[in-house]
């Protein structure tokens, strides 16, 4: 019983051995987010990673792509970009080394429930018992994705914000199984990357940061649909004023600092008259229905040019950057 009980201990700890070790990196998917993170996690010299997908996939051109304005600006210079790529390889085999012997997955393939299932069960068969899987998810369920899994003790949800290679923010979802030390272990792998994890103690839909946005697109949405202002007005409206200083003083620090007293008499004021439908609003629905999608058709809250939607997207880069990085 003795050297049985031993023989027990020993399996686990076998099991969750090397969790603060980690040395290579399974990235599943070779999308613009899964070459995104693989790129990020490429910063510690120390990891080796693997990128899969099931189609060919020029890694290096899309990773140069998504930095191109980083090595313009001096933040990453070619000569380590070039270094970086060199630790990122790429595998249609499942079978291959780069699988086999990884000690963290991160799994980045599309938001299809099946899809995200049966590469974990093909990955379980594959990787060693101490692997930790991560899904990146930012809508369904970890814990419903791992479901079937045998060691659900060591699979979380580890949700990196797009753009991925600029975002810090990466979300750390504990499932009903997921140990602490498992946690805390993805915790530490992604600040050890540059990222500023946030640990959410429960699988809820949303998470954290999600659940923030689309509370204020609600309110955002409802204020045009009633007629108080259009959507240009709206944004206007969010960037200069509060969202100007969200990055420095948010939410729970800000009602600190004005007073708790003076934030319960604003509620118990202004609450009543906020959305709080649990259904798509419907301005949102006509929308939908009408095919106005926003970029991907010209039109949704506003109308977009070519032009002008290019010019959202290089502003949005050039924001981050210089926030980021001061450059």
């Amino acid at each position: 019983m003795y050297s049985l009980s031993i023989e027990k201990r020993k399996t686990k700890s076998e099991r969750m051995r090397n969790m603060g070790n980690i040395k290579n990196v399974l990235v599943m998917g070779g999308g613009l987010m899964g070459k995104n993170i693989a790129f990020v996690v490429s910063s510690v010299k120390d990891y080796e990673i693997t990128i899969y997908d099931i189609n060919d996939v020029d890694v290096p051109a899309g990773i140069r792509q998504s930095t191109k304005q980083l090595v313009e600006k001096g933040i990453v210079s070619e000569a380590e970009l070039a270094e970086r790529l060199a630790r990122i390889h790429f595998t249609r085999d499942l079978d291959s080394a780069g699988v086999k012997n990884a000690d963290l997955v991160i799994e980045a393939v599309f938001e299809d429930m099946n899809l995200k299932r049966e590469t974990f069960a093909k990955l379980e068969e594959r990787c060693r018992p101490d692997c930790i899987f991560c899904t990146n998810t930012s809508v369904m369920s970890p814990t419903e994705i791992s479901r079937d899994l045998k060691h659900r003790e060591r699979f979380c949800g580890t949700h990196f914000w797009n753009p991925g290679h600029l975002i810090p923010l990466v979300e750390v979802v504990k499932t009903d199984a997921t140990t602490d030390e498992t946690a805390q272990t993805v915790m530490d792998f992604m600040t050890r990357i540059g990222k500023k994890p946030c640990l959410c103690n429960k699988d809820v839909p949303g998470f954290i940061a999600n659940r923030l946005q689309h509370a204020l697109w609600r309110e955002a949405i409802s204020i045009v649909e009633h007629g108080i202002a259009d959507a240009a007005t709206v944004d206007t409206a969010i960037k200069n004023s509060f969202g100007l200083r969200l990055p420095q003083l948010s939410a729970m620090e800000n009602a600190d600092m004005v007073g708790l007293d003076l934030t319960y008499n604003i509620h118990e004021y202004v609450l009543p008259y906020i959305e709080d439908s649990h259904e798509p609003s419907p301005l949102l629905v006509k929308l939908k229905e009408e095919g106005k999608l926003g970029f991907k058709t010209g039109e949704g809250f506003q109308k977009w040019s070519n032009e002008e939607m290019d010019q959202v997207r290089d502003d949005l880069n050039t924001y981050l950057i210089r926030m980021l990085y001061g450059k």
